[in-house]
């Protein structure tokens, strides 16, 4: 099975945490996010990724993937009873949407991604907007969403609880991360869902690929708040550079 992606996507993230829970193997064919050639194209007609090739099986799309898992291999990712699973299904849509519009579009994109990977800076009065008007909102809809303990559907993480907590670790490399005084749950839900070995696995490739450009030159990457440590969701007080939302 392999999958063609970067480690710092959030979508990618999500599904390399779910082959985890289901024990598969897999490899990476890494790309860097915004680029891509015609072959490439011809595998994802979006030019998303992730994609996952398993013999002449090709899918684009990271919910596809984990349905396709839970589907196909059995992977434990969706809890068992109707209603829990559509309220599942909900989370990660909004996840994907609505979170990624804010922590990716927003906040990632344009503190890190701009200049990284296209040398110019971002747009700082869009993360100005989104951190005063738009995630404080979405924030408050998840500090009623989230559980006190464990995980939405128990005591063991799935699809749902990945989807959300995926997002913050790009919202971490932008130097932005839930205040656990305004939004307790949250803030401990997302330290409690990152630790987790299935985040935990990839956190070192995600670094190795944050440590380099993309035309393999070094980076230093911890200025702007773009912090690299797995400690930076609140496990140790914040550091320099670091804003609590």
């Amino acid at each position: 099975m392999k999958i063609v992606g970067s480690y710092v996507s959030p979508y990618v993230r999500k599904v390399l945490a779910c082959l985890h829970l289901a024990g598969l193997g897999y490899e990476i064919d890494p790309i860097t996010p915004f680029f891509g050639n015609e072959a490439f194209e011809r595998l994802s007609p979006l030019r998303r990724i992730p994609v996952l090739i398993e013999g002449d099986l090709v899918l684009s799309d990271s919910s596809v993937i984990c349905a396709w898992l839970e589907e196909a291999h059995g992977a434990p990712l969706m809890p068992k009873g109707p209603a829990d699973r559509a309220r599942a299904r909900w989370l990660e849509e909004y996840a994907d949407t609505r979170l990624g519009d804010l922590f990716i579009w927003g906040l990632f994109y344009q503190r890190f991604v701009c200049p990284a990977v296209f040398g110019r800076p971002g747009d700082e009065a869009r993360v100005e907007r989104t951190l005063a008007e738009d995630l404080p909102r979405e924030m408050a809809y998840l500090e009623g969403q989230l559980p006190e303990a464990g995980f939405l559907f128990g005591d063991s993480i799935g699809l749902a609880d990945i989807a959300v907590a995926t997002f913050f670790r790009n919202a971490a490399y932008a130097g932005v991360e839930p205040d656990p005084a305004r939004w307790p749950r949250t803030a401990a839900f997302v330290r409690r869902a990152l630790a987790q070995p299935c985040f935990e696995a990839t956190l070192r490739f995600e670094r190795a690929q944050l440590s380099v450009d993309p035309k393999g030159r070094r980076r230093a990457l911890l200025d702007a708040g773009a912090p690299l440590t797995a400690d930076s969701l609140g496990t140790r007080e914040p550091r320099p550079g670091i804003m609590r939302l």
